[in-house]
Protein backbone atom coordinates (compact mmCIF):
# COMPACT_ATOMS: atom_id res chain seq x y z
CA UNK A 1 0.00 0.00 0.00
CA UNK A 2 1.57 3.39 -0.74
CA UNK A 3 2.16 6.02 2.35
CA UNK A 4 -0.35 8.70 2.36
CA UNK A 5 2.36 11.47 1.46
CA UNK A 6 2.93 9.26 -1.70
CA UNK A 7 -1.22 8.81 -2.45
CA UNK A 8 -1.59 12.42 -1.82
CA UNK A 9 1.63 13.43 -4.17
CA UNK A 10 0.06 10.44 -6.72
CA UNK A 11 -3.38 12.49 -6.63
CA UNK A 12 -1.76 15.76 -7.39
CA UNK A 13 0.26 14.43 -10.35
CA UNK A 14 -2.68 13.39 -11.90
CA UNK A 15 -4.26 16.85 -11.84
CA UNK A 16 -1.64 17.31 -14.53
CA UNK A 17 -3.16 18.49 -18.00
CA UNK A 18 -3.85 15.47 -20.73
CA UNK A 19 -2.26 17.23 -22.91
CA UNK A 20 1.31 17.10 -21.62
CA UNK A 21 1.49 13.86 -20.76
CA UNK A 22 0.20 13.18 -24.24
CA UNK A 23 3.17 15.51 -25.72
CA UNK A 24 5.41 13.43 -23.40
CA UNK A 25 4.18 10.37 -25.09
CA UNK A 26 3.93 11.48 -28.65
CA UNK A 27 8.35 11.99 -28.53
CA UNK A 28 9.58 9.32 -30.30
CA UNK A 29 12.58 10.66 -32.00
CA UNK A 30 15.78 10.54 -29.19
CA UNK A 31 17.35 13.29 -30.68
CA UNK A 32 18.58 16.63 -28.91
CA UNK A 33 15.99 19.10 -28.53
CA UNK A 34 15.10 22.18 -26.29
CA UNK A 35 12.73 22.33 -23.73
CA UNK A 36 10.33 25.09 -23.22
CA UNK A 37 9.34 25.73 -20.33
CA UNK A 38 5.25 26.74 -20.59
CA UNK A 39 4.35 30.63 -20.36
CA UNK A 40 8.08 31.56 -20.03
CA UNK A 41 10.68 32.50 -22.50
CA UNK A 42 12.96 30.05 -21.02
CA UNK A 43 14.28 27.10 -21.84
CA UNK A 44 17.20 24.56 -21.88
CA UNK A 45 18.88 22.19 -24.27
CA UNK A 46 18.73 18.14 -23.76
CA UNK A 47 21.23 16.00 -25.51
CA UNK A 48 20.39 12.11 -26.12
CA UNK A 49 23.28 9.55 -24.30
CA UNK A 50 22.85 6.57 -25.97
CA UNK A 51 22.68 3.51 -23.53
CA UNK A 52 25.88 0.98 -23.58
CA UNK A 53 28.01 -0.88 -21.60
CA UNK A 54 31.11 0.52 -19.90
CA UNK A 55 33.60 -0.08 -16.83
CA UNK A 56 32.86 2.39 -13.94
CA UNK A 57 35.24 3.14 -11.56
CA UNK A 58 38.85 3.26 -12.01
CA UNK A 59 41.53 0.54 -12.72
CA UNK A 60 43.54 -1.25 -10.32
CA UNK A 61 47.07 0.25 -10.61
CA UNK A 62 45.94 3.80 -11.73
CA UNK A 63 48.19 6.01 -9.89
CA UNK A 64 44.76 8.47 -8.96
CA UNK A 65 42.41 5.63 -7.84
CA UNK A 66 40.46 6.10 -4.55
CA UNK A 67 40.11 2.95 -2.40
CA UNK A 68 35.73 3.67 -3.12
CA UNK A 69 36.42 3.78 -6.83
CA UNK A 70 36.92 0.01 -7.32
CA UNK A 71 36.64 -2.59 -8.10
CA UNK A 72 36.50 -0.99 -11.72
CA UNK A 73 33.22 -3.15 -12.85
CA UNK A 74 31.10 -3.43 -16.06
CA UNK A 75 27.71 -1.44 -15.59
CA UNK A 76 25.19 -1.27 -18.42
CA UNK A 77 23.10 1.95 -18.96
CA UNK A 78 19.90 2.09 -20.45
CA UNK A 79 19.93 4.97 -23.03
CA UNK A 80 18.21 8.80 -21.21
CA UNK A 81 18.39 12.53 -22.11
CA UNK A 82 20.99 14.83 -19.96
CA UNK A 83 20.64 18.46 -19.39
CA UNK A 84 23.66 20.01 -22.19
CA UNK A 85 24.17 22.40 -19.40
CA UNK A 86 24.21 22.89 -15.43
CA UNK A 87 20.73 24.27 -14.67
CA UNK A 88 21.42 27.87 -13.92
CA UNK A 89 20.00 30.68 -11.68
CA UNK A 90 17.12 31.62 -13.96
CA UNK A 91 15.47 28.11 -14.44
CA UNK A 92 16.04 27.93 -10.28
CA UNK A 93 14.57 30.93 -9.52
CA UNK A 94 11.37 30.53 -11.13
CA UNK A 95 11.07 27.53 -9.04
CA UNK A 96 12.10 28.83 -5.93
CA UNK A 97 9.83 32.02 -5.72
CA UNK A 98 6.20 31.52 -6.73
CA UNK A 99 5.68 35.31 -6.80
CA UNK A 100 8.21 35.38 -9.74
CA UNK A 101 7.43 32.63 -11.83
CA UNK A 102 3.93 34.59 -11.44
CA UNK A 103 5.11 37.76 -12.61
CA UNK A 104 6.74 36.19 -15.72
CA UNK A 105 4.30 33.85 -16.44
CA UNK A 106 1.99 34.55 -19.63
CA UNK A 107 -1.12 32.76 -17.78
CA UNK A 108 -2.09 31.78 -14.06
CA UNK A 109 -0.11 29.17 -12.20
CA UNK A 110 -1.99 26.06 -12.49
CA UNK A 111 -3.72 24.77 -9.61
CA UNK A 112 -0.78 22.18 -8.80
CA UNK A 113 2.05 24.42 -9.60
CA UNK A 114 0.28 27.13 -7.49
CA UNK A 115 0.12 24.84 -4.48
CA UNK A 116 4.14 23.31 -4.98
CA UNK A 117 6.13 23.25 -1.74
CA UNK A 118 8.85 25.63 -2.62
CA UNK A 119 12.03 26.19 -0.96
CA UNK A 120 12.46 28.41 1.89
CA UNK A 121 13.96 32.17 0.47
CA UNK A 122 17.14 31.89 1.95
CA UNK A 123 18.78 34.33 4.27
CA UNK A 124 21.83 34.42 2.89
CA UNK A 125 23.08 35.45 -0.19
CA UNK A 126 22.92 31.83 -2.21
CA UNK A 127 25.00 32.96 -4.66
CA UNK A 128 28.03 33.76 -2.38
CA UNK A 129 28.92 37.31 -4.51
CA UNK A 130 29.37 35.43 -7.21
CA UNK A 131 26.55 36.73 -9.61
CA UNK A 132 23.82 34.82 -11.48
CA UNK A 133 23.49 35.73 -14.83
CA UNK A 134 24.49 32.97 -17.09
CA UNK A 135 25.60 31.23 -14.07
CA UNK A 136 24.82 27.61 -12.47
CA UNK A 137 22.33 27.76 -9.37
CA UNK A 138 24.04 26.66 -6.11
CA UNK A 139 23.69 25.33 -3.03
CA UNK A 140 20.31 23.40 -2.98
CA UNK A 141 20.29 20.07 -0.60
CA UNK A 142 19.44 16.65 -2.76
CA UNK A 143 15.77 17.20 -1.79
CA UNK A 144 15.52 20.72 -3.36
CA UNK A 145 16.98 19.24 -6.36
CA UNK A 146 14.37 16.66 -6.42
CA UNK A 147 11.79 19.28 -6.05
CA UNK A 148 13.46 21.65 -8.43
CA UNK A 149 12.34 18.22 -10.77
CA UNK A 150 9.27 17.67 -10.17
CA UNK A 151 8.12 21.65 -10.69
CA UNK A 152 9.88 21.07 -13.98
CA UNK A 153 7.32 17.88 -14.12
CA UNK A 154 4.68 19.76 -13.34
CA UNK A 155 4.69 22.42 -16.03
CA UNK A 156 6.17 20.21 -18.77
CA UNK A 157 4.61 16.91 -18.08
CA UNK A 158 7.61 15.08 -18.95
CA UNK A 159 9.57 13.64 -16.04
CA UNK A 160 12.86 15.21 -15.10
CA UNK A 161 14.96 13.57 -12.56
CA UNK A 162 18.26 13.46 -11.10
CA UNK A 163 21.14 11.07 -12.72
CA UNK A 164 22.27 8.06 -10.92
CA UNK A 165 25.50 7.93 -10.37
CA UNK A 166 26.76 5.07 -13.07
CA UNK A 167 24.54 6.97 -15.43
CA UNK A 168 26.60 10.46 -14.66
CA UNK A 169 29.76 8.69 -15.05
CA UNK A 170 28.61 7.16 -17.95
CA UNK A 171 27.64 10.43 -19.76
CA UNK A 172 31.15 12.03 -18.34
CA UNK A 173 33.46 9.50 -19.81
CA UNK A 174 31.26 9.53 -23.30
CA UNK A 175 32.84 6.18 -24.63
CA UNK A 176 36.54 7.02 -22.87
CA UNK A 177 38.51 4.71 -20.37
CA UNK A 178 40.80 7.30 -19.18
CA UNK A 179 41.06 9.52 -16.40
CA UNK A 180 39.36 12.21 -17.82
CA UNK A 181 37.20 12.04 -21.17
CA UNK A 182 40.00 13.58 -23.04
CA UNK A 183 42.83 11.30 -21.80
CA UNK A 184 44.79 10.14 -18.74
CA UNK A 185 47.15 13.63 -18.75
CA UNK A 186 44.97 16.75 -17.27
CA UNK A 187 46.95 19.21 -19.10
CA UNK A 188 43.92 19.77 -21.35
CA UNK A 189 41.79 20.38 -18.35
CA UNK A 190 41.54 24.26 -19.00
CA UNK A 191 39.78 23.68 -22.63
CA UNK A 192 36.52 21.96 -21.56
CA UNK A 193 36.68 23.15 -17.55
CA UNK A 194 36.49 25.72 -14.66
CA UNK A 195 38.36 24.82 -11.69
CA UNK A 196 40.72 25.65 -9.36
CA UNK A 197 43.59 26.59 -11.37
CA UNK A 198 41.35 28.64 -13.63
CA UNK A 199 38.06 29.69 -11.90
CA UNK A 200 39.32 32.98 -9.64
CA UNK A 201 37.67 31.23 -7.26
CA UNK A 202 34.16 31.68 -8.35
CA UNK A 203 31.50 30.36 -10.39
CA UNK A 204 31.22 31.06 -14.47
CA UNK A 205 28.77 31.39 -17.10
CA UNK A 206 27.66 27.61 -18.71
CA UNK A 207 28.92 26.68 -21.69
CA UNK A 208 31.78 28.88 -22.01
CA UNK A 209 34.39 26.13 -22.53
CA UNK A 210 34.55 22.91 -24.68
CA UNK A 211 31.60 20.16 -24.00
CA UNK A 212 32.83 16.21 -24.07
CA UNK A 213 32.23 14.61 -27.34
CA UNK A 214 28.39 13.96 -26.03
CA UNK A 215 27.53 17.63 -25.97
CA UNK A 216 27.73 17.67 -22.16
CA UNK A 217 29.33 21.27 -21.18
CA UNK A 218 30.53 21.81 -17.56
CA UNK A 219 30.26 18.13 -17.01
CA UNK A 220 33.31 18.48 -15.40
CA UNK A 221 34.22 21.35 -12.71
CA UNK A 222 32.24 24.71 -12.41
CA UNK A 223 29.98 23.19 -9.71
CA UNK A 224 29.90 19.55 -8.99
CA UNK A 225 26.24 17.82 -9.22
CA UNK A 226 23.85 15.81 -7.31
CA UNK A 227 23.19 12.23 -8.04
CA UNK A 228 20.02 10.51 -6.27
CA UNK A 229 22.39 8.05 -5.25
CA UNK A 230 23.54 7.40 -1.27
CA UNK A 231 27.28 7.01 -0.53
CA UNK A 232 28.77 4.06 0.44
CA UNK A 233 32.67 3.75 0.18
CA UNK A 234 31.65 -0.14 -0.34
CA UNK A 235 29.17 0.13 -3.18
CA UNK A 236 31.42 -1.44 -5.86
CA UNK A 237 33.02 -4.27 -3.89
CA UNK A 238 29.56 -4.95 -3.38
CA UNK A 239 28.67 -5.34 -7.35
CA UNK A 240 31.92 -6.96 -7.89
CA UNK A 241 31.37 -10.04 -10.62
CA UNK A 242 27.80 -9.46 -10.70
CA UNK A 243 27.15 -7.62 -13.74
CA UNK A 244 25.12 -4.65 -13.16
CA UNK A 245 22.39 -3.27 -15.14
CA UNK A 246 21.38 0.40 -14.12
CA UNK A 247 22.80 0.59 -10.72
CA UNK A 248 21.43 2.81 -7.96
CA UNK A 249 22.25 2.64 -3.97
CA UNK A 250 19.04 3.77 -2.50
CA UNK A 251 18.99 4.38 1.37
CA UNK A 252 16.53 6.13 3.38
CA UNK A 253 19.51 8.17 5.34
CA UNK A 254 20.07 11.90 4.40
CA UNK A 255 23.58 11.37 4.94
CA UNK A 256 25.98 10.54 3.06
CA UNK A 257 24.80 11.16 -0.96
CA UNK A 258 27.10 11.26 -4.06
CA UNK A 259 28.18 14.55 -5.96
CA UNK A 260 29.99 13.92 -8.99
CA UNK A 261 31.99 16.19 -11.22
CA UNK A 262 34.13 18.68 -9.36
CA UNK A 263 33.65 21.99 -9.02
CA UNK A 264 35.19 25.92 -9.65
CA UNK A 265 37.04 25.34 -6.59
CA UNK A 266 38.40 21.61 -7.15
CA UNK A 267 42.18 20.38 -7.60
CA UNK A 268 42.67 18.62 -11.00
CA UNK A 269 42.70 15.14 -9.66
CA UNK A 270 38.89 15.64 -8.64
CA UNK A 271 37.55 16.35 -12.07
CA UNK A 272 38.57 13.13 -13.09
CA UNK A 273 35.39 10.66 -14.22
CA UNK A 274 35.67 8.17 -11.49
CA UNK A 275 36.04 10.59 -8.33
CA UNK A 276 33.33 10.06 -5.73
CA UNK A 277 32.36 12.86 -3.45
CA UNK A 278 30.13 12.14 -0.92
CA UNK A 279 27.51 15.10 0.95
CA UNK A 280 28.31 15.66 4.68
CA UNK A 281 25.95 17.75 6.90
CA UNK A 282 29.20 19.98 7.74
CA UNK A 283 27.60 22.00 5.11
CA UNK A 284 25.08 23.06 7.50
CA UNK A 285 27.23 24.75 10.43
CA UNK A 286 26.20 28.15 9.95
CA UNK A 287 22.08 27.75 9.10
CA UNK A 288 20.60 28.96 12.42
CA UNK A 289 17.22 26.85 11.84
CA UNK A 290 16.84 23.97 13.90
CA UNK A 291 16.16 21.24 12.72
CA UNK A 292 18.52 22.70 10.09
CA UNK A 293 17.06 23.93 6.49
CA UNK A 294 15.32 21.33 4.20
CA UNK A 295 16.23 23.22 1.25
CA UNK A 296 19.88 24.76 1.47
CA UNK A 297 23.72 23.96 1.98
CA UNK A 298 24.61 27.53 3.41
CA UNK A 299 28.44 26.48 3.14
CA UNK A 300 28.14 24.42 -0.26
CA UNK A 301 28.72 27.26 -3.19
CA UNK A 302 30.24 24.79 -5.29
CA UNK A 303 27.73 22.45 -5.77
CA UNK A 304 24.66 22.28 -8.27
CA UNK A 305 22.75 19.86 -10.48
CA UNK A 306 22.28 18.63 -13.67
CA UNK A 307 18.72 16.75 -14.97
CA UNK A 308 18.05 13.65 -17.11
CA UNK A 309 15.22 12.01 -18.56
CA UNK A 310 14.84 8.46 -19.38
CA UNK A 311 13.37 7.52 -22.82
CA UNK A 312 11.26 4.47 -21.05
CA UNK A 313 9.42 6.77 -18.83
CA UNK A 314 8.44 5.44 -15.18
CA UNK A 315 4.83 4.72 -14.08
CA UNK A 316 2.58 7.37 -12.63
CA UNK A 317 2.98 5.66 -9.41
CA UNK A 318 6.59 5.64 -9.17
CA UNK A 319 6.92 9.37 -10.43
CA UNK A 320 4.99 9.92 -7.23
CA UNK A 321 7.06 7.49 -5.13
CA UNK A 322 9.90 9.77 -6.42
CA UNK A 323 9.05 13.37 -5.84
CA UNK A 324 6.14 12.25 -2.75
CA UNK A 325 8.90 11.09 -0.28
CA UNK A 326 8.46 13.50 2.40
CA UNK A 327 11.50 15.45 3.68
CA UNK A 328 13.45 14.33 7.18
CA UNK A 329 14.63 16.45 9.43
CA UNK A 330 18.15 17.35 9.61
CA UNK A 331 20.67 17.51 12.62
Amino acid sequence: MLKFSTKLALAVLMLTPLAWFTSFQSKSEFTPYTQTIPNTTLSFDMVPIQGGTFKMGSAAGSPSAQPDEMPQHEVTIDPFWMGSHEVTWDLFEVFLDKNFESSISEAPLTPEVDGLSRPSIPYLDMTFGMGKEGKPAIGMTQYGAIQYCRWLYLKTGIFYRLPTEAEWEYASRAGSTSEYFFGDSPAALGDYAWYAANSQGSTQEVGKKKPNPWGLYDILGNVQEWTVDHYHPNTYKQRESKGTKNPKLVDEELYPKVIRGGSYASPEADLRSAKRIASTPTWKRIDPQIPKSQWWFPEAPFLGLRVVRPVTPPSPEEIATYFGTPPQEDY
